[in-house]
């Protein structure tokens, strides 16, 4: 809820403060810029020293990401806090898909995978309506203070669970590997290629829908409730995944996704009205929230 709800108010708050769009555009790329970069060490330091400590630091990161924007409310500051927050969640993300990943057996992975979507689907519903009637109640610099609360929330209940995280079973290899190790697995090559496709569907998502809305007079509430119909959309589907899955070949539904996703994207640009962005988000939605908990237990599996 954190992350997602500071994703959209760095937008409206660059804006606010006579960002460009390209500037915009900018600071949103900095939620990946480190990320990108430093995404193997992460996994590396998570399968050395298992993912507690790990997850520990990266809370208290969004906590100090999101609180920097309320302590200097100024543009410049926002290039910091997002590469902060980008890098923080960017730990969270791995270290928790490494722990659901090795939970119960392979046959239960695809299931795991879709519960922990699921949570993911909620955080992104409910962060945005958070951040934008915060934005209207509070200002865009008290939004980010109020988004800071969420991180320390998961930190106390991270540290109330006295047993260990479980983590997955190291393969034994006789030298350090690389990412061009990975990339020579076909398996894993196939399906970075559709998972960076589809991510890049859902980034451009979080950073257009808030610019579009602006740019055509929505308040910043409207915007959330906009944003909060797609991550709807990826809860309903994600429900639907388990009984899919179970029928459907995986790589099929990947294919299914990425055409209602081009569909919906290819309409966005005839429509202003609130309840057709809402209906093209939700679609959007369905597309690609049915894809990435397949892609997850695809490369687990890889």
């Amino acid at each position: 809820m954190s992350f997602v709800g500071a994703r959209m108010t760095t937008t409206l708050f660059a804006l606010e403060l006579g960002a460009s769009a390209f500037t915009a555009g900018l600071l949103l790329s900095l939620f990946a810029a480190l990320p990108m970069l430093l995404s193997v060490w992460a996994g590396r330091l998570i399968d050395r020293v298992g993912p507690r400590r790990p997850l520990t630091g990266a809370f208290l990161a969004l906590v100090a990401g999101n609180a920097l924007p309320f302590a200097f409310p100024q543009l410049w500051i926002l290039f910091i806090s997002s590469t902060i927050l980008g890098t923080a969640f960017m730990l969270i993300h791995i270290g928790m898909n490494s722990v659901f990943g090795a939970y119960g057996g392979p046959e239960r992975r695809a299931m795991n995978f879709s519960w922990l979507a699921l949570g993911f689907s909620f955080s992104g519903s409910a962060g945005p309506l958070v951040a934008g009637f915060a934005i209207e109640g509070l200002g865009h610099a008290r939004a980010f203070l109020l988004l800071a609360v969420f991180p320390v929330a998961a930190l106390a209940l991270l540290w109330a669970r006295l047993h260990r995280l479980p983590r997955p079973e190291r393969a034994a290899q006789g030298r350090r590997t690389g990412i061009m190790d990975l990339l020579r697995t076909p398996a894993l090559r196939r399906t970075f290629t559709v998972s960076a496709l589809l991510a890049m569907g859902w980034d451009l998502y979080n950073f257009l829908i808030p610019l579009y809305g602006a740019q055509i007079g929505l308040a910043a509430s409207t915007i959330g409730v906009v944003m909060a119909t797609f991550a709807a959309a990826t809860f309903v589907v994600r429900l639907a995944v388990p009984f899919l899955i179970r029928r459907t070949k995986s790589w099929v539904m990947i294919a299914a996704a990425m055409a209602i996703s081009g569909t919906a994207y290819l309409l966005f640009p005839f429509v202003e009205n609130v309840p057709a962005l809402m209906a093209l988000s939700f679609l959007l939605g369905l597309g690609l929230g049915c894809a990435q908990p397949v892609i997850m237990s695809l490369l687990y599996e890889a």
